[in-house]
């Protein structure tokens, strides 16, 4: 009950929200190159996909982002159970990986159009350079968050370090891991667009960086909903994902 008031509210906001905008949009008469009103955003976002336009870009964003975002989590799980089962190499080799993510991707962006071309693989490259970091961290904190007597009394049963690893830590770890893929998930989004916006020649960023060149904003708006949704739509599927494997979290557990 409670949560389909709260989806109610949630609706009713939005709606009041878009009627506000529509009418100080005609009552102040602003015009449609610096604030287009909901109604013409809705007309180019149905422009856009009854042509097919937005559709096969969707999908060709779509796909650098998973693609990236798997990638970017393979990466950043192996690195983080490497740090965090080998303090040498975590002496090593963490503070190279704070440097690196220290560094804006967006100066990096032309680098990696440089090396890799402005096909599909340096959109991947840039998503999962964005998205490996926190799933990195949330893993090396999860792996070291284990309970200390779980740990001893794993030892005393002489258990080995891939015994403790796979039976104590990773169960122990997954809130943390899965609280930097819905991170990460959204990040590896965000890397594509930048790269597309530097060098793609297809793509929901290649479209906007066209849209702003033409001065089409109302189209610029539509694709910033399109890109809101995808974001949203992806998070929500990391959190159901969460929900149903760690389903001992307290923290993962569905408002009631």
């Amino acid at each position: 009950m409670k949560r389909g008031l709260d989806f109610f509210a949630s609706v009713t906001l939005v709606a009041f929200v878009l009627l506000g905008w529509e009418a100080a949009v005609s009552i102040l008469q602003i015009p449609s190159l610096i604030l287009p009103a909901p109604s013409e955003i809705l007309v180019a976002l149905y422009r856009g996909f009854a042509r097919g336009v937005y559709l096969r870009h969707l999908g060709i964003t779509l796909t650098e982002t998973l693609l990236g975002f798997m990638f970017g989590s393979i990466v950043g799980f192996l690195i983080g159970v490497a740090v965090s089962l080998n303090k040498r190499l975590e002496f090593f080799l963490l503070p190279f990986m704070v440097m690196f993510q220290s560094v804006p991707k967006v100066a990096l962006a032309p680098l990696v159009i440089i090396w890799f071309g402005l096909g599909l693989q340096s959109k991947v490259i840039m998503a999962a350079m964005i998205s490996f970091f926190p799933i990195m961290v949330n893993t090396i904190a999860g792996l070291k968050s284990v309970d200390e007597e779980r740990t001893n009394l794993l030892a005393g049963l002489t258990a080995s370090k891939w015994q403790m690893l796979w039976m104590l830590q990773l169960p122990s770890a997954l809130p943390f891991i899965f609280a930097g893929l819905e991170i990460g998930v959204t990040l590896s989004l965000l890397g594509a667009i930048v790269a597309e916006f530097l060098g793609g020649s297809a793509g929901l960023g290649m479209l906007l960086t066209a849209m702003n060149f033409s001065m089409d904003v109302a189209g610029v708006f539509s694709i910033l909903l399109i890109l809101s949704l995808m974001g949203w739509c992806l998070a929500t599927i990391v959190t159901l994902a969460r929900r149903f494997f760690v389903f001992w979290d307290p923290a993962s557990r569905s408002p009631t």
